[in-house]
């Protein structure tokens, strides 16, 4: 099997996995897990295994600033092929419920 191949298709496991996590974690003031309220702007894993993920909050006042992010970092970390996490904390472009899937906003009674 090429090694290109190979490398790609762990990071694309990976990358499933993290999404998974992700998937797991809920804003404490919304019924809505994080990725699908469109939080996750960005997941970069390096070759090394290492996790990026650039996120952002509801609102830069958000109750869980400081909780939200150290939550994300430590789960995903805690994947077992991770080899370290970070989670960077952005608010451009700012969020907004246009940014949830269809799945939240239906949730959320936005549909």
């Amino acid at each position: 099997m090429n090694q290109d191949y190979k490398m790609e298709k762990e990071v694309i496991e990976l990358e499933n996995k993290v999404v998974e996590v992700l998937k797991s974690i809920y804003d404490p003031e919304i019924p809505v897990d994080i990725f699908e309220l469109g939080l996750i702007y960005e997941v970069r894993i390096d070759e090394d295994r290492n996790i990026e993920i650039m996120m952002t909050l509801t609102s830069p006042n958000c109750p869980v600033a400081e909780s939200l992010p150290k939550e994300v970092e430590d789960k995903v970390a805690a994947i077992e092929e991770v080899l370290s996490a970070k989670v960077n904390i952005v608010f451009d472009p700012p969020w907004d419920k246009d940014m949830m899937s269809e799945e939240a906003k239906l949730e959320l009674g936005f549909l």
